[in-house]
């Protein structure tokens, strides 16, 4: 059993930054996948950003260039930097996890959301004004 708690959410003017976390707690090893999911109302959930065990890191278009997702497996933390905030990425975002599985170096294009994921956490709110 994993839980997964986030952190780091609020309210910023476009432009601005926010850095996401994300702590994980319970059994933790061999090949996983976290990932930074978001969703606005009314809208499509969206996987913004993954990461898995081995380091390889995937973005959706939306993202790619303002985010950034790294982990700290000693603090079995996950991260979500995220500069140049626009108001359309206002969002709850969740951290999501799943083991068994490696996100393909020799594919391209958004791969976070393609995955079933069993464990995710309770969300957190980012909101950007413009």
């Amino acid at each position: 059993q994993v839980q997964l708690v986030e952190s780091g959410g609020g309210s910023v003017q476009a432009g601005g930054s926010l850095r996401l976390s994300c702590a994980a707690s319970g059994y933790i090893s061999g090949n996983y996948i976290m990932s930074w999911f978001r969703q606005a109302p009314g809208k499509e959930r969206e996987g913004a950003a993954c990461v898995d065990s081995d380091g390889t890191t995937n973005y959706a278009e939306s993202v790619k260039g303002r985010f950034t997702i790294s982990k700290d497996s000693a603090k079995n933390t996950l991260y979500l930097q995220m500069n140049s905030l626009k108001p359309e990425d206002t969002a709850m975002y969740y951290c999501a996890f799943r083991t068994a599985a490696l996100i393909p170096k020799t594919m391209s294009g958004a791969l976070c959301h393609i995955y079933e994921y069993s464990y995710w956490g309770q969300g957190t709110q980012v909101t950007v004004s413009s």
